[in-house]
Parts: structure tokens; sequence; C-alpha cells
């Protein structure tokens, strides 16, 4: 097996089942259109890692949904006091109205409408069952050509643009047809980053549209990509590409995120000089040190072929210095 052919393999295990893709897709086009057929909803479109093709396998467990209400319908909507709470409210009212599990007129599919802060969270499958799925549907109003959503917890509106990184991705994605597959791939590395907590979706991929180079071998532009990022965490927040939202997210472990992105860049420096010099097993050795044990193992025993080229040292620092 080629260094290709093991990333190719290695997709396979990242990318989620077409089957799962499929259902999802079909429970958000159920939501679009009953949702989409009342009177004081003027659009209702996805948004999340679905709508962005950035979704990781092995199954769907969730997709986002964003509902825009007519602001004529509604005027005192946007307006700071209790209209956050009650958009949330009136859009959970139209789900159980719609598509409640016992009533619904549309669709007998959700269980729980339960309002959260910025969406409804709708609940489809019984309590505790571990393949679980939800939909996060989101009230907004059209608001100086982006959104305002409700935020409960403060009692206010919020500007809010995600349609905006749904178009920056699909310009880097038409640039190189490799590119929402390492976006992927990045995301699956998450799970292996040693941080306090966890990294939302969400960082990862604005992480990967800001240092995700375009044009590149793949294991060139991860490499790139751990590099640069590094940095990028080092130097502060990572913050909404739209410049409306401020920092992704608050609870980050930045220290432990720059320091994991810093040892992949290591690892994955190491295993693109072996692999320029032929020693393809080396490359696939420390490829499967960054991704863990679903990255292909080279064949043979560990210690069979020639040695690494490039002695295992402890992780290089990452020097702030432009990147080729």
């Amino acid at each position: 097996m080629t260094l290709n052919e093991a990333f190719d393999a290695f997709q396979q295990k990242v990318d989620a089942d077409p089957e799962q893709v499929k259902e999802a897709r079909a429970r958000r086009d159920t939501f679009k259109t009953a949702l989409g057929s009342e009177t004081d909803v003027v659009d209702v479109w996805g948004s999340g890692s679905l709508r962005r093709s950035t979704h990781i396998g092995p199954k769907i467990h969730d997709l986002d949904l964003v509902v825009i209400f007519d602001s004529d319908e509604h005027p005192e909507w946007g307006q700071a006091g209790d209209s956050a709470g009650e958009a949330l409210d009136v859009l959970s009212g139209k789900v159980n109205k719609l598509l409640g599990v016992t009533n619904g007129t549309v669709e007998k599919l959700v269980r729980l409408a339960s309002p959260r802060d910025h969406a409804v969270k709708c609940f489809i499958d019984l309590p505790g069952d571990k393949d679980g799925f939800t939909v996060d549907s989101m009230p907004a109003l059209r608001h100086n050509g982006a959104l305002l959503i409700p935020e409960k917890s403060s009692s206010l509106w919020v500007p809010a643009d995600p349609m905006y990184l749904v178009q920056e991705i699909a310009k880097q994605s038409a640039k190189w047809d490799f590119y929402l597959r390492m976006i992927r791939v990045l995301r699956w590395w998450t799970r292996r980053a040693k941080v306090d907590g966890k990294v939302k979706k969400l960082v990862v991929e604005v992480l990967g549209l800001h240092h995700l180079p375009t044009g590149y071998s793949r294991p060139e532009a991860l490499k790139r990509f751990f590099t640069a990022a590094a940095i990028a965490v080092g130097n502060g927040p990572v913050k909404d590409p739209a410049g409306l939202c401020g920092e992704i997210q608050r609870d980050l472990d930045y220290v432990g995120l720059r320091k994991s992105l810093a040892d992949a860049a290591d690892l994955a420096d190491q295993a693109c000089e072996a692999a320029e010099q032929g020693y393809t097993g080396d490359a696939k050795r420390l490829w499967r040190d960054v991704f863990g044990n679903d990255f292909p193992a080279p064949k043979g025993k560990p210690n069979s072929g020639p040695a690494l080229i490039v002695p295992a040292v402890a992780p290089r620092p990452i020097q702030d210095a432009p990147q080729g």
C-alpha cells in the first residue's frame, strides 16, 4: 500500500456512512418543508457541518437549521428583553405542532423540542439511545446582510452570519479537491488532542479555513497546517471568521491545543521527510502516531527494513516565522 493509498483508506474511516448522510439530509428536508410552510417564516436553510460537508463518521448525530422569521410579523423581536425567549418558545411550538411525535400534522418525528440559549434542540430518538439524533433549529431575523439570533441567557439578540463560513469553505474546496476531506481528517484528529475538555468542531474548521493550504499533497498540507495552527493558537483566541461573534470557544484549553498541534507538526515534518527519502513504512508509522490506530499500519515487523532516517526527538519549538 502506497502512502496515498494509506490516506485513502484512513479517509474511509473518517467519513460518515453515505446512508447516514442520506438520512440526515432527509430529516433536514422534512424540517425545511414543515417550517417553511408557516406564514411568518420567510426561509429555512441548513447550516453546520452537514451544510459545509465537513461532517465526520462513523455516524451523524445532529444537524443545524436556521429558521428566518418575517420581522413584520414579529415587530417586537430583535429588541432586548423577553422577545429572545419568546422567539425560541414560538419555534418550539411550531416544531411540536408540525412534527411532534404525538400530534404532528406534517410528520410524527420529534419526541421533544427543548428551547436552549440560541436554538430549539429537537430530540428524535428515545432517551439513552447512543445513536440518538437531534436537530438544532435556530430562529433568526435578517439584519444588515447577516442575521440577528436570540440569546435567552442575556435577553438580547446578537449578530451572526453562519452562511459566511459556508461560502468561504466552498471557495477553498473549489481550489483543491482534497480540502473538505482534510478538514474532516483534522476534525478526527481533535479526538486525540490532549486538551482539558473538548475542541469544538467550529474551532477546527476556522483554523482550517485560515491555515490549511491548498494545492499541495495531503501530507504536505497537513504538515503546514499543524505548524501554522500551533502558532495561531499560541497567539490568541480563535474568532468568528465573519467578525461578528468574537471568540468561538471561551472555555478552550489553548495551552493543551497548542502543544498537541506542535507535537503533530513535529511528527508530520518527520513523516514528510521520511516519505521524501523513500522510507514509506516509516512515514506511515509516523502518520499513525499523529492520527492513531485507524491510520493503516505498514506491513511487516516494526523494526524490519531501514531504520528511521529522522531520529525520534522531543518536539521542536514552533517559531513564529512566515510559512512557505
